[in-house]
């Protein structure tokens, strides 16, 4: 990727007890968007480029498959130690 350009950016929910969620999928200038929307909405962002794209096969406001659960987890527990809820 070229510095300050965003190829594929995927934007997640989650709310317990639900499974995480897909909602807002987008490339080129629809990604660098979402990336600016997070970003001064103080949402972290992952950079994980095989995941992005994995996401980014399924359908808007579809909860993620089993088969991404750990990955997924993964950037939660990122998202929760820069959050400061856990270390």
């Amino acid at each position: 990727m070229k510095e300050g350009h965003t190829a594929l950016a995927v934007a997640l929910e989650y709310t317990k007890p639900d499974a995480p969620r897909v909602t807002a999928i987008g490339r080129g200038e629809l990604a660098r968007r979402i990336v600016e929307l997070a970003d001064s909405n103080g949402v972290p962002i992952s950079q994980r480029l095989e995941l992005a794209v994995a996401l980014s096969r399924l359908d808007l406001d579809q909860e993620i498959p089993l088969d991404l659960y750990r990955a997924v987890a993964e950037v939660l527990i990122y998202v929760l130690r820069i959050a400061g809820e856990i270390r």
